[in-house]
């Protein structure tokens, strides 16, 4: 693939063969990072996934503590009537079920995460076509297949977000905006990754085969990981 002049100026002298703590990566990322707007430190953690888990079986959820995003997150809410009004307080954006799953099957998903009752599961799977490949399909791994809707809609408002393992063994995260302090993105880095580690049931140290960290532009660094 062919990188542009400022990728290519400065990556120019950087050394791909070295291995940053946590402390200097997070300094490092941030002098390599050429956006114009402010982007974020994106973490990407390769795994040692064990021979009897399927890659795309690992998913889940974190709330991290620091958070430098404005975005407003988008939450659709699929339940029965009956729940709809309790979804409406609690703040989500779209509410219902066959209105839902008609703009889904029309192509016009316009919200970032989507939360379901067990109820309707059933009645949802269908859009398993649309949902599944943008890692929106409710999945009760990350809390968003529960009756309690209004914890939910809550927590996801306030940015907790989904994590997938993809089919090369890889889980790619954001854990902060590049002007969050570099203490904040470490704190952040430390609840993503036993997260992750959670979600496999072993220690980081047996979870984690190599990781990186990178801004949304720039290049990637070499992270040797400690939770100290």
């Amino acid at each position: 693939m062919k990188r542009g002049k400022k990728y290519t100026k400065i990556t120019k002298n950087l050394d791909k063969s070295i291995s940053y703590n946590l402390k200097e990566g997070v300094k490092k990322v941030k002098e390599l990072s050429y956006s114009k707007f402010v982007g974020s430190v994106e973490l990407h953690v390769d795994l040692k996934l064990p021979k009897n888990k399927d890659s795309k079986s690992l998913k889940g959820a974190v709330s991290l503590p620091h958070s430098s995003s404005k975005k407003s997150v988008k939450v659709a809410v699929f339940c029965p009537v009956e729940m709809e009004e309790e979804a409406k307080k609690a703040g989500a954006d779209f509410v219902g079920l066959e209105n839902i799953m008609k703009i889904v099957k029309d192509g016009k998903i316009e919200f970032d995460v989507a939360i379901a009752t067990p109820s309707v599961m059933p009645k949802i799977a269908v859009l398993g076509k649309e949902l599944g490949p943008k890692g929106l399909m409710p999945n009760p791994k990350n809390g968003t297949v529960t009756d309690d809707i209004a914890s939910a809609v809550a927590e996801y408002k306030k940015g907790k977000q989904t994590f997938a393992c993809d089919l090369s063994g890889v889980i790619h995260m954001s854990v902060g905006k590049i002007d969050l302090e570099d203490e904040k993105i470490i704190e952040n880095i430390h609840f993503a990754v036993l997260a992750i580690a959670d979600v496999l049931g072993k220690t980081p140290e047996l979870s984690i085969q190599r990781m990186h960290l990178a801004p949304t532009m720039g290049p990637s660094v070499k992270i040797s990981y400690s939770r100290e």
